[in-house]
Parts: C-alpha cells; structure tokens; sequence
C-alpha cells in the first residue's frame, strides 16, 4: 500500500509541472554511444513519448557519429576532425546521409511501437538551410546554419506529433550539408522558441569532481558557466555541450536548457516533473 500511495503522491507532484509545460515545445538532442544502447533507447523513447501525451511538442534532433564513423571503417575510410567537426568531402557526405537516414527511421519506427504519433524529416529536405562553414582548415561539406523552416516544423508539432528530425542542411546551390546536431538542436530550438533545450548525454551533469556525484550542479548561470570553463571545472566533451546551451540562451528563444543523463531510467521525467530535478539546468541568472 504503501508504494501504491507513493506512486500516487509523485503524480500529485508532477500536475503543476504538466499544466505549466503543456502545448509548449522542447527540443530534445539525442546521439552518440546512448543512442545504440536498445535499453537506454527504449527508456528515453517512453518518457519523450509520455511527455507528448501530455500535451508537450517534441522535437528529437539525433546525432550518428558513431554509426558514421563505423560504417566509414567498413569501407576503408578514415574519419578526419578538425575541433570536433567530422571533414566531409563527397564520399563522406554519402555516408552521413545514409547512416542519419537509417537512425532517423530506427527512431520513428520505435516511438511508433510505443504507441506515439511520429513523424521522421530530413534536415536537408527543407528544414535547415545552411552555407559552407568556415575554418582554419577546408570542412568539405559541413554547414553552418542560416536560417530553419519554422512553419515546416510548426505544421508537424500541431498535429501532435513528435518530430524527429536529422542533422543535415542545404544551401542555396541545393547541395546537402552535413551539420554539428548541437548546433541543429540549438537552432531549432530558438527558432521555434522553445521553452527547453535539452542535451541528453552519458554524465550526471556538469560536476565538480567527476568523480564525486555529489558535486553535481543542479543550476548554473550564464556567468557561473564561464568562471567554471576559466577554471578548468567544465572541461572536455562537456565544453561543447554547454556551449550549445549557453548560445540557445542568448539567441533569446529559449527559456531554459538542460544537461540530462539518458542512463538513469526515467531521467526525463524526474528533470522535468519533479520539484528536485536529476540533471544540470543552465538559465540566463
């Protein structure tokens, strides 16, 4: 009974919450090693699908760096980076497509099976358009993003359904771009305003000690963020992560972004719809 009670209670907690987000959008960025993990997977997919039933428009903007680069090695190819970014001549630009295109049908096909309603785009069909990045070294063709077919989006979300989308552009020359996810992810979620950018990773958060959890950061400011990047606390893979947050911020459409690690069940629900949260928030102050 006494379960039963709890499970009750935890309800109870999280109504305010339900009736605070609903018909408000979160962009959800979902990629690396925690997307090939089935059971991970399936946790995240449950809870973005709960979400959507109660009233929450989802936008899942997937990576695929690891497949990428696996089925590059199959071939006998070699992956190049150059500050985090994958060198993409044509060949490479072949594969990107491919390998995004099966994860992002892997993903519909699942949320599919959970009972949600779904729909799975292109980001070079008419969503993100983009121009050559710029770098000390020539990219290929990787894109940096100038603008995001909102109305696009828009049309998918008010038929209630979850919209996954892939990290590719297009130019004005109608010729694809491989594009950074984060920076999909952060775009998009300006562009549509949405009230939460979240980067679902394979960390607890940003932490003091990585490995103390008891160090976690519950909530950090714009200028906390800073001081602990100068300090050499937030260093690493989780640099571009906050970065990603802090420039969704300041482009001014999103009201709060979010560090969640996808490993822990539920890690969704509990961030959003409990008064303790489980992961790092980042505001504006």
């Amino acid at each position: 009974m006494d379960q039963i009670v709890k499970k009750a209670s935890i309800l109870i907690e999280a109504i305010p919450y339900i009736q605070a987000f609903r018909r408000k959008i979160f962009v959800i960025k979902y990629g690396g090693s925690i997307l090939d993990d089935p059971g991970i997977r399936h946790n995240v997919l449950q809870d973005i699908v709960f979400l959507s039933y109660v009233g929450i428009r989802i936008i899942i903007v997937h990576g695929g760096g690891p497949h990428i680069s696996a089925r590059m090695k199959e071939e006998g190819l070699k992956s190049e980076f150059v500050d985090g970014i994958r060198v993409t001549d044509k060949k490479t630009l072949t594969i990107v497509g491919e390998e995004l295109e099966k994860l992002n049908q892997q993903i519909v096909t699942e949320i599919k099976s959970l009972k949600g309603d779904v729909t799975g785009l292109r980001g070079q069909e008419n969503i993100i358009f983009v121009k050559k990045k710029k770098a000390v070294k020539d990219l290929g063709f990787v894109g940096t993003i100038t603008s995001v077919n909102r109305e696009h989006l828009e049309a998918h979300l008010a038929q209630g359904q979850i919209t996954v989308v892939s990290p590719m552009g297009m130019t004005t020359e109608k010729q694809p771009h491989n594009v950074n996810a984060d920076e999909v992810a952060s775009a998009i979620a300006n562009s549509m305003k949405a009230e939460k950018l979240v980067l679902l990773t394979d960390v607890p958060g940003v932490m003091r000690d990585l490995k103390d959890m008891g160090t976690l950061m519950s909530t950090l400011t714009l200028s906390e963020v800073d001081e602990l990047i100068k300090s050499d606390v937030i260093v690493g893979g989780m640099i571009p992560k906050v970065n990603s947050c802090v420039e969704a911020l300041k482009g001014g459409g999103v009201n709060k972004t979010h560090i969640i690690d996808a490993r822990m069940p539920h890690a969704l629900l509990l961030e959003f719809f409990t008064d303790q949260g489980v992961g790092t928030q980042i505001i504006k102050a």
